[in-house]
């Protein structure tokens, strides 16, 4: 199996996935004129604008649900084999395409809200929604339904299962077999019991736990302060092949930079717009300057402070294209967490491996939630004519299935179905919002418009001439109408 999975990367990951995910988001950057920076200010205080509805969650709720997918595995044990695969570099590489990212994120994001569809009292959408409706390829928005819910239901859990398990390991000495059983108890305790209670639960949960993460990374950094300016040298000279050993990574440090940054940030994915469509606002791109600071979050912050923490203290190893160690800073130690559990440990000894598997827990704990979440949609998305809720139950039981396998796989196998699984969908994602990103663009200006004219925007597809679902031509009229009850009143 892991000679398949590794021959499929080779196919999904090659440099053709790499040059479209930066090539996008530097085109959505300059169309949209960089709005990750003119409109980082508008980010933050959209986080908490907007109330939850009855079919909707609030503005922070949506950004909680998308921060449990983006804030996971990736930005504790993904960051290690970046840097242990591609070299110092890679966490450069892995900034520039958050930077990037955040447009693009933008544009997926707006499009899930602009044509959400409501299921059954609750908010859906996603990039099977915004194909069908936007583009019109049905068969298109059906690929991408069913690889989605495969990749979400089956190959990503595990990676997130892997994690824990062997987080927990490190530091408990606590056998895969309880982890996984642990695990799958808690995870179907939330999934069974809908949406709602997932966005209750991720609003709660991941703000404290990125605070605590974050608290303990400014720690090391801190106690190790004088060497942060060779790190940051280190990183920039290395992402270009320029610091001496890593002359012959650069490939690898653009390969594993996009390749980790797009699996942690999930800009271009796909999976972020489904939690971006939940959300209840008044104009579509609210939601999407919402998301696009989230990559900030999960990239910028949350893996700098792993990145920062595992290689001020040398706490590493790096391979080399031959196969040869070049770096060899915690031998015999696989890649992954345990390279950050032992840079936590080397500042706070009998407190970092404790620490860094109990964050594990709670960053892949929650994004298999948010997994969960997006495979349903999708399969919402299918079964919108089909009255089948066993299919549901199905989906339900299969996750937890793959989430108790993955706990006990090794991180080769596990890493490998989950590269799969996100590149597979980053593929069709991202050439669907290069043909349909005129709407997103209309909305950005319309948004803009309003914004200068000093109003709070409000999205009405007849006034702006942009098509959008049912949901948003009753929302304008209900506003209508009430404007006109005020008048006579």
């Amino acid at each position: 199996m892991q000679a398949a999975v590794d021959w499929i990367n080779g196919w999904v990951w090659s440099n053709g996935l790499i040059f479209l995910c930066l090539a996008a988001g530097l085109y959505f950057s300059i169309r949209t004129r960089f709005l990750q920076l003119r409109h980082f200010g508008e980010m933050f205080r959209l986080m908490f604008d907007g109330k939850a509805s009855a079919a909707g969650v609030s503005s922070f709720q949506a950004l909680a649900m998308s921060l449990s997918g983006r804030v996971g595995i990736g930005n504790i044990a993904g960051v290690a084999t970046a840097i242990a695969f591609g070299g110092p570099g890679a966490v450069f590489w892995m900034w520039m395409v958050a930077f990037l990212g955040a447009s693009t994120a933008f544009v997926e994001a707006t499009l899930g809200q602009l044509y959400k569809e409501e299921h059954h009292g609750q908010y859906r959408g996603g990039p099977a929604f915004y194909i069908e409706k936007g583009l019109g390829w049905k068969w298109y928005s059906i690929i991408f339904a069913l690889a989605t819910i495969f990749a979400c239901g089956i190959l990503l859990p595990g990676m997130q299962g892997y994690g824990i398990a062997s987080g927990l390991q490190n530091a408990f000495g606590m056998p895969p077999a309880v982890t996984g059983a642990i695990v799958v108890l808690m995870l179907g305790m939330i999934i069974f019991g809908g949406v709602k209670r997932i966005a209750s639960f991720t609003q709660f949960v991941v703000p404290f736990m990125a605070l605590g993460y974050l608290l303990i990374a400014f720690t090391v950094v801190a106690l190790n302060i004088s060497a942060l300016p060779d790190v940051l040298m280190l990183i920039v000279k290395s992402a270009f092949g320029a610091e001496a050993g890593f002359g012959a990574m650069l490939g690898l440090a653009i390969q594993w930079g996009v390749k980790r940054g797009i699996y942690s940030n999930e800009a271009g994915q796909g999976s972020a717009p489904h939690a971006a469509a939940a959300a209840e606002v008044s104009h579509p791109a609210k939601q999407g300057l919402v998301q696009a600071f989230s990559v900030y979050i999960d990239t910028l912050v949350v893996c700098s402070a792993t990145a920062f923490m595992i290689l001020i203290t040398g706490k590493y190893n790096v391979i080399g294209p031959d196969g040869q160690t070049i770096v060899s800073g915690v031998a015999g130690i696989e890649a992954g967490a345990a390279y950050t559990q032992a840079a936590v440990e080397s500042v706070l000894p009998g407190f970092g491996a404790v620490f860094v598997g109990i964050a594990l827990f709670f960053f892949a704990f929650t994004t298999m939630l948010s997994y969960y979440y997006v495979a349903e949609t999708n399969l919402s998305y299918l079964c919108r004519k089909i009255n089948a809720p066993w299919l549901f139950v199905l989906l339900k039981l299969i996750l937890l299935a793959a989430a108790l396998y993955g706990c006990v796989r090794t991180s080769a196998l596990a890493w490998g179905m989950g590269d799969i699984g996100v590149g597979v969908m980053a593929w069709l994602n991202i050439i669907a919002i290069l043909v349909l990103q005129k709407p997103a663009l209309a909305l950005l200006k319309d948004y803009e418009t309003q914004q200068a004219q000093g109003l709070d925007p409000v999205f009405s597809p007849a006034q702006s001439g942009i098509a959008a679902s049912e949901i948003w031509s009753k929302k304008a009229q209900l506003i209508s109408n009430a404007e006109e009850k005020v008048m006579h009143d």
